[in-house]
């Protein structure tokens, strides 16, 4: 699609098709972005949905049907939708490390950088250049049984061993780099990212983590134990779970909620640091904290901050 004397500027724009206002938005992103003779690709599918077509803009849109090659030459990949919508970016962008750029249309968004209100800013910003791009660290997730590999993937937020059955427990064993630390008997085991752990993570009661932070989550979910509490591992080290041999329940394995693979008794799942990350944009500098005040709509009634408690001593 491009050449390395290629400096044409190219933006990859997906969006959630089914909903309107996602159609809406993503027209405005092409109609602006290709005036202002920015190449504008789209998959095939949505360009369909969209009403888009290589002839409607100059520069031409240009489409692709190859959703692993569609970010090749991209600058950026404009996302818009929640945050399912950005994790599947992340899968279409994981092999060529292009950078994702969230247009919030969900609930939360807590992986999207702007909201539906910013679309006008957030374009221009585009234009202009004024952006920053941020690594995220992933994990790499590997199932194995009786000692091959049958799935590998990677996961963004989280890769979560679940029971299978409603009535069953899973029982487990759960491994650190190499070393037996506990067995449960629960209905599954989680394993996040610092930029999972405001997901399926905070959810099952795992600690957030800031974003700069390198380390690994694990939580089990309702295990029956003394020892089950939510864990944080470093960055290098290895987590198994090893679904028990001979036990009734088998377990599914779950990451980003988007892709699964059955676990029959006996299979062993390894997750560790990814060795590609996910590749972020940011518009904006706030600290973390604001932003966990932003999505989660927390109280800080009463907060004077450190300038007010100076000045009140003085």
């Amino acid at each position: 699609m491009t050449t390395s004397a290629d400096t044409t500027r190219r933006v990859l724009v997906l969006a959630h098709t089914g909903r309107d206002e996602a159609r809406d938005v993503a027209r405005a992103f092409v109609k602006e972005l290709t005036g202002h003779g920015i190449v504008v690709r789209l998959l095939r599918s949505e360009a369909e949905d969209l009403g888009v077509g290589p002839g409607d803009y100059v520069p031409a849109v240009e489409l692709t049907d190859s959703e692993t090659d569609a970010s090749r030459g991209c600058e950026l990949t404009v996302v818009i939708g929640g945050d399912g919508s950005i994790l599947r970016a992340a899968e279409v962008t994981h092999e060529r490390l292009t950078p994702v750029l969230g247009v919030n249309l969900g609930h939360v968004g807590f992986l999207a950088e702007a909201e539906h209100e910013d679309v006008a800013a957030t374009i221009e910003a585009i234009i202009e250049q004024r952006y920053s791009t941020e690594d995220r660290l992933t994990l790499d997730v590997r199932a194995y049984l009786d000692g091959a590999l049958v799935y590998s993937t990677f996961a963004v937020n989280e890769a979560s061993v679940e029971k299978a059955a409603r009535e069953r427990m899973l029982e487990v064993v759960v491994e650190i780099d190499g070393r037996p630390l506990s067995r449960w008997g629960c209905d599954g085991v989680v394993c996040a990212t610092p930029t999972g752990s405001t997901a399926y993570n905070f959810s099952a009661g795992g600690p957030i983590v800031w974003p700069q932070v390198e380390a690994l989550c694990i939580v089990p979910l309702s295990a029956h134990a003394l020892f089950a509490r939510p864990m944080v591992v470093g960055p290098s080290s290895v987590i198994a779970i090893e679904v028990l041999a001979g036990t009734e329940g088998a377990g599914v394995l779950w990451c980003d909620g988007r892709r699964s693979v059955d676990l029959p008794p006996g299979a062993r799942i390894e997750v560790s640091r990814g060795l590609r990350p996910v590749r972020l944009v940011r518009l904006h500098e706030a600290p973390f904290a604001d932003r966990l005040v932003a999505k989660f709509g927390l109280s800080v009634e009463g907060w004077r901050g450190a300038a007010e408690k100076r000045r009140s001593r003085s």
